[in-house]
């Protein structure tokens, strides 16, 4: 007789289980390497469109013993919501004609503000597989187009609609819940988020390509000056804190996360090419090789037991380091996904570059500035570099491979840098991507 209440329970195999097979396999088959990088201005611009901004990071893309982009086999996109953005969805074939390089196959990759580092992610495997021998990765966004309350839904799509949105949150708000959680259980306060800003913002002022090239203080007394001049009171701000703590200078978004806490809504592009590590010294004499990917998902915010984390990011960290043959304590750099301060301070942790909950105190003690111990965002991270979503993660890969090569100019970090990391997040987690790249 049929039990039709239970399901009938799968024949116990003596075989190794498939997923267990395949999690064996931790290196690739075929490495890969950037032989070349391009970045747009990011910012705000009313007359570019996303396509100008692709040609702009294209064309800022320079590679020492040359190539011809009619060599290009295929194009990986990262691009969160252009259709919404824009009003122009399918874009990777559109920006693959943009540059010329039609008719190679072009993919646009969404997930969530993770686009880009997760194409660049399939660029990976791509010629890890052996099926192409050059790629070129990109990610691109035009935001400032619509309003910013039209941008804010947009983005929020990228939350749990059944749950998360119609709860009335948005992302400050979902972040917001993080840090109070992370407040209630390590003791960070207020300042401690702030200091995040001012590190961010002091590297912005050295990246010419940032959104935001002042730094607190220059924001600060250019606001008192503006005062002074139009003959209005002038504010007593004595320092930075002073002025991040005034409600009206750095309004409150979600309680505690202030203006300054929270990344822009920005314009810009960025592109990587990628060729297979046999003819990376074709094109240049210094590739940046990809030694360890990973990615992982994990559950929406509204069902994380724990706030003060991002699983997935600690998943996708544990697989890359394995990949690479290393361990945290070897990285000499790393770009993270600062959309807010506290994603920073969380980030660092979950990357295993200090404990849990001593991020902030360690920040405190310039461990994570650019003359740190290990320097976190000298890019000027999301925060002052800018966040167009799309590009963000390939924008970070940028960043890592000029400061391997020592071609990051005024913010260039000294010493010997042979290992960096990117940590790129889509949404509070639930997608994460983490690369690790080698000079050798």
């Amino acid at each position: 007789m049929v039990n039709l209440t239970q399901p009938p329970k799968p024949k116990q195999s003596q075989e190794t289980p498939l997923k267990e097979k395949f999690m064996k396999r931790k290196s690739l088959s075929r490495k890969a390497a950037i032989v070349g990088a391009g970045i747009s201005l990011f910012g705000a611009f009313p007359d570019k469109s996303g396509r100008d901004l692709f040609v702009e990071a294209f064309q800022d893309m320079k590679v020492d013993k040359g190539f011809n982009p009619k060599d290009i086999e295929a194009l990986y996109l990262g691009n969160f919501s252009g259709d919404i953005f824009e009003g122009q969805a399918h874009q990777a074939p559109i920006m693959a004609d943009s540059i010329g390089i039609l008719p190679c196959p072009a993919t646009r990759i969404e997930d969530a503000c993770a686009s880009g580092g997760v194409a660049l992610r399939e660029g990976i495997l791509a010629i890890a597989s052996g099926m192409y021998d050059m790629v070129l990765v990109g990610g691109v966004e035009k935001m400032t187009a619509l309003p910013t309350a039209q941008v804010t839904d947009a983005l929020g799509i990228a939350a749990d609609a059944l749950y998360e949105v119609p709860a009335g949150f948005t992302f400050p708000g979902l972040y917001a819940s993080m840090a109070t959680a992370y407040m209630q259980r390590y003791g960070l306060k207020s300042e401690d988020l702030m200091q995040v800003a001012i590190k961010n913002y002091e590297n912005g002022v050295l990246n010419p390509k940032a959104q935001f090239q002042s730094s607190v203080k220059d924001i600060m007394l250019a606001k008192i000056k503006a005062a002074q001049s139009k003959g209005k009171p002038v504010p007593a701000w004595q320092n930075e804190m002073d002025f991040l703590h005034d409600n009206g200078a750095n309004p409150i978004i979600a309680w505690p996360l202030r203006l300054f806490d929270c990344s822009p809504i920005s314009d810009g592009a960025a592109v990587v090419l990628l060729v297979s590590e046999e003819i990376a010294q074709k094109f240049t004499d210094r590739p940046i090789y990809i030694s360890g990917t990973g990615q992982a998902s994990g559950l929406p915010l509204y069902s994380r037991p724990d706030l003060t984390t991002l699983p997935a990011a600690q998943k996708a960290a544990s697989m890359a380091y394995e990949m690479a043959g290393v361990k945290p304590q070897d990285i000499h750099l790393a770009e993270v996904h600062d959309c807010f301060t506290i994603a920073e301070l969380i980030a660092i942790e979950d990357l295993g570059l200090c404990e849990p909950g001593k991020s902030f105190e360690l920040l405190k003690k310039g461990n994570f500035h650019r003359n740190g111990t290990i320097p976190v965002n000298s890019s000027g991270g999301l925060k002052a570099k800018g966040h167009p979503v799309g590009a963000s993660g390939v924008a970070q890969a940028y960043e890592i491979f000029r400061q391997l090569r020592g071609e990051a100019g005024q913010r260039q970090i000294q010493g010997t840098l042979s290992l960096g990391l990117t940590h790129n997040v889509g949404a509070t987690g639930t997608t994460c991507v983490v690369h690790i790249f080698e000079r050798r």
